[in-house]
């Protein structure tokens, strides 16, 4: 017997506005940060050039966001507090969505759960003031206002109690807002966003970024700057990439420059911050044969396209979309990134140097003696001549006297060095000076020097020759003596009968085999004796996560990655000169040589200014 079945016929009845708004709300505005984000999106649909926003205990008594945009009049306040009144869209073409906002959905919403006041002045009109409090309207009154728009929200939920209990800390809560604003920001940059903590009577500056000037990339570099810091600058590289109608533009870091966790991955479609699934797997397919599982790159990526390519209609809170071509999408995705990395060649992180020259702490066990000027040329010599061993005393005269004991300075003859010694100094990973541990190379550069890890080094340059020449001659494949038959699903079936053609180029070759059973003809040749069942069905998991699957091409790259690191160079083993030195040649030619098969640095590069401060000789 069902539990759930009433015991007589249930009456269908019509809810309130006030019920609708409340359930409305709860997809719409999650918490705080969900009301900062509405109110901002619609303040960046107003033309706003600056917004200021105050938050007070995490968003749970106060927010309140400020705008210089183009206001509203006295007729439109009471339509804005309307449910589905909006002036983004007329209705006619819900693809065609130009703004962040186009539900109208969002003011009643917050109306219905909290203390809602809105005062705003239309360019030419008089200002205005109308609020709602738990759904009800109150009278439209005059205030005063410069251009623009102020909208407070007060006691978020106080109307649902029971969602204020699913809160988290307001410090948990102001760092959800503090992420909201920057995601915005970064997708703005020509315009000035504030964000003020005013709990307990405070005025305290979260976060201040002032509109960008330049064409989108000076301005976009300028705003990532001051949202992830300068580091990711220095070791983002520009993608500006187009296919199909589709263009994506924006900036990824180097490899070495990796995260423990997502955190640093901003994406954005048609100027909207997105969480999107398939934007996330087409990011870790770019990255996937530079960094281990545990490491997630940093990148602030943005895809522009037609708004009808794109449903972004599929989420109340607007945070997935929908590409109508998502191969595309992706595919653009990994090939600009994958170009860019191999662009950039053998070029590591700059903060490899950095954590490399935190690690150099000088053990001070006495107060410490500061270095003394350098002693001038003159005050050289006479120390040197006062220091040399005493000459047979001469006839007393001034020019013997003179001789003795003159200031005058002679250079040492310095050796002359070979001219291909100096031509390999220049060169960016410098010409191999010596070898210790039998593992590390040190070589000298123009300005510095740099640590090769031999090993590491040599096995990423075996390893990116295997896959050249796979590239060129195809994946062998070994044919099954007996075809192994994989019993399936009839929608798995077709699924992965879908992709058999890019299965077979990379060794794997099925076939229908009746029903829902599909047979494995063949199978990699370098993976040797695999469980062709669980393959299948790991590829299948992988197509119905990520639309697309990569293990084949990730099991014969970890094969690839494992001849390369038995046939690299071994620690331990001398090397001489010239091996040294080809070695830092080949690195300088080779893409992605600045990281080993896991993601971690092959060398480091030290200035000379960095190992002077060491020795605090600056």
């Amino acid at each position: 017997m069902n539990s759930h079945a009433p015991n007589m016929r249930p009456q269908i009845r019509q809810l309130d506005d006030s019920a609708i708004n409340r359930i409305a709300a709860g997809e719409v505005v999650e918490r705080p940060a969900s009301a900062v984000k509405e109110l901002v999106e619609n303040a960046v649909d107003a033309g706003a050039r600056r917004i200021g926003v105050e938050i007070a205990d995490g968003g749970k008594t106060l927010i309140r966001v400020t705008d210089d945009g183009c206001g509203m009049t006295a007729e439109d306040l009471p339509l804005a507090l309307s449910r589905h009144a909006t002036s983004k869209i007329d209705g006619s073409d819900l693809l065609n969505i130009h703004s962040f906002g186009f539900r109208g959905e969002a003011l009643p919403s917050l109306g219905a759960v909290g203390r809602l006041s809105i005062q705003s002045r239309a360019r030419g009109e008089e200002a205005c003031e109308l609020s709602v409090h738990g759904g009800a309207l109150s009278a439209l009154k005059p205030c005063a206002l410069n251009a623009g728009t102020v909208v407070t929200l007060r006691d978020l939920f106080y109307a649902t109690p029971a969602r204020l209990k699913f809160l988290r800390t307001d410090r948990a809560e102001m760092q959800a807002i503090t992420d909201v604003v920057k995601r915005l920001a970064m997708a703005e940059p020509s315009i000035g966003f504030t964000l003020k903590d005013v709990s307990g009577g405070q005025d305290r500056v979260v976060f201040r970024s002032d509109p960008e000037t330049g064409d989108l990339f000076d301005a976009l570099r300028g705003r990532l700057g001051r949202v992830m810091g300068a580091e990711f600058i220095e070791n983002a590289l520009a993608i500006d990439a187009e296919r199909e109608g589709f263009r994506l533009t924006g900036y990824a870091a180097l490899p070495t420059y990796s995260r423990g966790t997502a955190i640093a991955q901003y994406l954005f479609v048609n100027g909207r911050p997105v969480r999107d699934k398939m934007l996330i797997g087409a990011l870790r397919g770019a990255y996937h044969d530079f960094l281990s599982r545990d490491r997630h790159p940093a990148v602030a990526l943005f895809v522009d396209c037609d708004p009808h390519k794109v449903d972004v209609n599929v989420h109340p809170a607007k945070s997935e979309v929908r590409f109508r071509d998502p191969g595309i999408v992706r595919g653009l995705i990994v090939s600009a990134l994958r170009h860019a990395l191999a662009e950039a060649g053998h070029r590591a992180s700059s903060t490899v140097a950095s954590a490399t020259l935190g690690a150099m702490r000088p053990e001070i066990t006495e107060p410490r003696v500061y270095q003394m000027d350098r002693p001038s040329g003159f005050a050289r010599g006479v120390s040197y001549a006062m220091q040399a061993p005493e000459r047979p005393v001469p006839e007393p005269g001034f020019a013997e006297m003179a001789s003795v004991y003159s200031g005058r300075v002679v250079e040492d003859v310095q050796q002359e060095v070979p001219e291909q010694v100096r031509d390999t100094v220049s060169r960016p990973l410098g010409a191999a000076r010596g070898q210790v541990h039998e593992n590390y190379i040190i070589a000298q550069t123009a300005d510095g020097i740099v640590i090769v890890d031999q090993h590491a080094a040599h096995e990423r340059l075996v390893y990116e020759k295997l896959k050249k020449q796979m590239a060129a001659n195809g994946v062998p494949a070994q044919a099954l003596l007996i075809p192994e038959v994989v019993d399936l699903s009839p929608s798995d079936r077709d699924t992965l009968l879908a992709v058999s053609d890019d299965l077979t180029r990379m060794g794997l070759t099925i076939e229908p085999f009746g029903g829902g059973a599909v047979a494995v003809r063949e199978t990699p040749a370098i993976l040797g004796e695999i469980n062709a069942r669980a393959l299948i069905e790991d590829i299948l998991d992988e197509l119905s996560d990520e639309g697309q699957s990569q293990l084949v091409q990730e099991k014969i790259e970890a094969i690839l990655s494992r001849v390369a690191c038995h046939g690299s160079i071994r620690s331990g083993r001398r090397m001489r000169g010239e091996e040294m030195d080809a070695l830092l040649r080949e690195m300088e030619a080779t893409p992605h040589s600045g990281q080993c098969n896991h993601g971690r640095p092959t060398y480091v590069e030290l200035k000379l200014s960095d190992i002077e401060r060491l020795f605090g000789r600056t």
